[in-house]
């Protein structure tokens, strides 16, 4: 699943292409894919919409509209958002096409169909549970050591299984979680609640680190994922143990263990992380 520095790296790359445009229709090819309103009133409302602008939160995708409307894309497990030229190659599994007043096609793709479109304003998605209510942005400079502290201390679940928990944390998911608590030197099935401040710390920053190097990197494209153009990320070269079970730890050499946490499957060093 795109976590939050690819979803950031496609808002970044598709920002300075839709603010100032106006959507002058949509077409759904899988209506099911919009989950509010229905497909009909979503066509109808997004149609002449202007884009105001764009912004993520979580793994969300928001793009601003007028009238305080918000078209929320969120990308499940496969899908992706493109812009493409209106006679590009429709791809297989493309479920939803936005025409620009430039004449280019914004495209939404999502083989297995996890993905979702929304459209209302941020207020009344949250309000109706359509859209859930997010933990802290865990790179926002607001975001300090002694909040993520607050948060872990009286959760009695593992700490993956805290840090994969959207209301707690904003944004982070298997590939992320992996690879910050191996930079924190932490035990993925530890309790959360027993961290100490100085752990907590360690995670904090190590959280910032794995986070902003990928978006750096234009995210993992360690299965599906591309961005805004259909290119690969860099990041999953640079992966220090997710996807790497059974292969040597880069700092000690230890075989890196597997274990599930949360049903997720969690790569860890038993040596490195205690």
């Amino acid at each position: 699943m795109p976590e939050l520095p690819e979803v950031e790296t496609i808002v970044a790359d598709l920002r300075p292409h839709l603010t100032g445009r106006t959507i002058v229709r949509c077409e759904l090819l899988f209506p099911t894919i919009v989950r509010h309103p229905e497909p009909e009133d979503f066509i109808d409302s997004v149609a002449g919409m202007r884009i105001a602008g764009m912004r993520r939160r979580g793994k969300f995708i928001l793009v601003d509209l007028e009238n305080d409307l918000v078209l929320v894309v969120h990308l499940g497990m496969t899908g992706q958002l493109r812009l493409v030229d209106a006679d590009a190659p429709l791809a297989t599994h493309t479920h939803a096409i936005f025409t620009l007043d430039t004449g280019r096609h914004l495209r939404y793709r999502d083989p297995r169909r996890f993905g979702r479109l929304l459209l209302g304003t941020e207020e009344s998605l949250l309000a109706s549970k359509k859209m859930p209510r997010l933990g802290p942005e865990p790179i926002d400079p607001g975001f300090a050591a002694e909040e993520l502290y607050r948060r872990l201390r009286n959760r009695r679940t593992s700490l993956k299984a805290v840090l994969l928990d959207q209301g707690a944390i904003a944004g982070v998911g298997n590939i992320y979680a992996d690879e910050s608590l191996h930079r924190a030197r932490l035990r993925p099935d530890r309790l959360a609640g027993s961290l100490s401040r100085k752990s907590v710390q360690r995670l904090h920053e190590s959280l910032r680190v794995s986070l902003l190097m990928a978006i750096k990197n234009r995210g993992s494209s360690v299965d599906t994922y591309r961005d805004a153009w259909g290119e690969i990320g860099g990041q999953q070269e640079k992966l220090l143990v997710y996807g790497r079970a059974g292969e040597p730890c880069f700092t000690c050499g230890r075989p890196l263990a597997m274990i599930r946490i949360a049903g997720r499957s969690t790569v860890f060093c038993r040596r490195c992380q205690k």
